[in-house]
């Protein structure tokens, strides 16, 4: 994993230098990642800090990763606010952003041998079984859970997103098909996770939430086909309201939100499930898939 993580920095100090080069051999390129700001001061700074210590880190110096952290936030934040108040650069920011992602989980990788995701199951997102056993109260908590949820994750993060993608000038029309199938797709999104939902609900005892989950394996309604129909309505969802808005920025958002879950939620929560059910759970992941429907011969 240390490997990794100096690879990642190696990759990233010889990309920065890439830019530097077509930064100051394009103009198209400077202007779009940097707008009207100074190129020679920022150079000045960045050809040391952001490259060489990128570089240095990928050598083999794991004290570097801190000022290349740093810096990359700072300049990351800067782009941000440069790019909001003046409609310039914003490729720029973008592109320091994804640095800036790729530096956090690099350093991590280098300072602590892995990337830690149990902190995010801790406190109010711990995982508990719910011991209400009505299921009315079950069904009127995923009712809540599911308006809070899509409000927002599809509504208010996606409107901000838009605002910001069409105030860094980053946005291009989508033709009118394109929409029309969004609308579809969401739809068809909605309807699989209102279904999960009730199963889990009725069937399972609970909700989608980590603070009452089901007190009963589910494997009916939807869970025959997928292991994780939420999410593969939510990634629907998400995708679809990219497609609706014509913001490309909120599609990259949703399949964004599904690695994070697939990468980050999930292994936690399926520790959970073999740690509730057993080999019963241990069964169902064997014969059901995650993501897409497959043939089990059962």
């Amino acid at each position: 994993m240390v490997r990794l993580g100096r690879l990642y920095f190696g990759l990233q100090g010889l990309a920065g230098l890439a830019w530097w080069i077509t930064v100051f051999s394009l103009p198209s390129v400077r202007w779009a990642t940097l707008g009207s700001l100074p190129v020679a001061p920022i150079a000045a700074a960045d050809l040391p800090l952001f490259v060489g210590g990128s570089l240095l880190v990928a050598a083999g110096f794991r004290w570097a990763v801190w000022p290349v952290a740093i810096w990359t936030f700072l300049v990351t934040a800067a782009l941000f606010l440069y790019a909001t108040i003046t409609r310039e650069a914003g490729w720029g920011f973008l592109l320091m952003a994804a640095a800036f992602s790729g530096t956090v989980l690099a350093t991590l990788l280098i300072l602590l041998g892995r990337i830690s995701t149990e902190w995010i199951i801790t406190g109010p997102f711990a995982f508990r079984t719910t011991r209400d056993t009505k299921k009315r109260s079950h069904l009127a908590r995923t009712a809540r859970q599911l308006i809070a949820f899509w409000s927002f994750f599809l509504l208010l993060l996606p409107g901000i997103i838009l605002l910001l993608e069409r105030r860094w000038q980053l946005e291009f029309a989508f033709p009118v098909p394109v929409r029309v199938f969004g609308v579809a797709f969401f739809l068809l999104g909605s309807f699989f996770g209102v279904w999960s939902s009730v199963t889990m609900a009725t069937l399972g005892e609970g909700t989608p939430l980590p603070a009452n989950m089901a007190q009963h394996l589910v494997v009916a309604g939807p869970y025959r086909f997928v292991r994780n129909p939420m999410a593969v309505a939510g990634l629907l969802q998400g995708v679809s309201v990219g497609l609706i808005a014509g913001s490309w920025l909120v599609v990259v958002y949703g399949l964004l939100g599904s690695v994070v879950w697939n990468w980050v939620i999930r292994p936690n929560e399926e520790a959970d499930l073999v740690a509730r059910f057993g080999e019963g759970y241990l069964d169902y992941q064997r014969r059901v898939s995650c993501w897409l429907p497959r043939k089990t011969g059962r």
